[in-house]
């Protein structure tokens, strides 16, 4: 069985780093994946910035920023997590931390340090390549995470 890294992604509203919703990968391949409940302190302070989401829409089917963080600290405690957008993802984390008084407990890094044998730039050009190959969209997390798995895969076959 394939071990894969561990890739995250977070979508925040426009603007900001707001999380709406979070998606990373298990060791196994699976994703986990869950709409974030906004703490009613960013809404005070950003009511518009919800990206594509309705705020009903969050806190109807979104899970609490706390609950969120537990599960991501049971998944994938003191390690080193991998996505595209560092700062972005970063800031939406850090946010998450902050407001609920929760130590750091993973770092994040940029996925294309996986591949050091990639020319710079070679690995965002074949992830945006599989993006319109699966018809997938670019900023939902889920499918950031479900790219980065399928494009680990596919590097580590060819250099087999």
């Amino acid at each position: 069985m394939t071990e894969y890294p561990g890739f995250i992604a977070v979508e925040t509203g426009e603007d900001n780093a707001l999380p709406v919703a979070i998606a990373w990968a298990l060791p196994n391949g699976q994703i986990k994946h869950t709409l974030i409940q906004p703490d009613d302190e960013w809404l005070d302070e950003e009511l518009l910035s919800l990206g594509g989401y309705d705020l009903d829409e969050l806190r109807q089917f979104g899970v609490s920023p706390l609950d969120v963080l537990r599960e991501l600290e049971n998944d994938h405690f003191s390690q080193t997590l991998y996505t595209a957008g560092v700062q972005d993802d970063e800031a939406a984390l850090s946010r998450m931390f902050d407001d609920f008084g929760v130590d750091p407990f993973v770092e994040l890094t940029s996925a294309d340090i996986l591949y050091p044998d990639l020319d710079p730039g070679e690995w965002s050009r074949a992830r945006n390549d599989l993006f319109g190959e699966l018809g997938l969209e670019p900023l939902r997390p889920e499918h950031e995470v479900q790219v980065m798995l399928y494009l680990h895969r596919r590097l580590a076959e060819t250099a087999a």
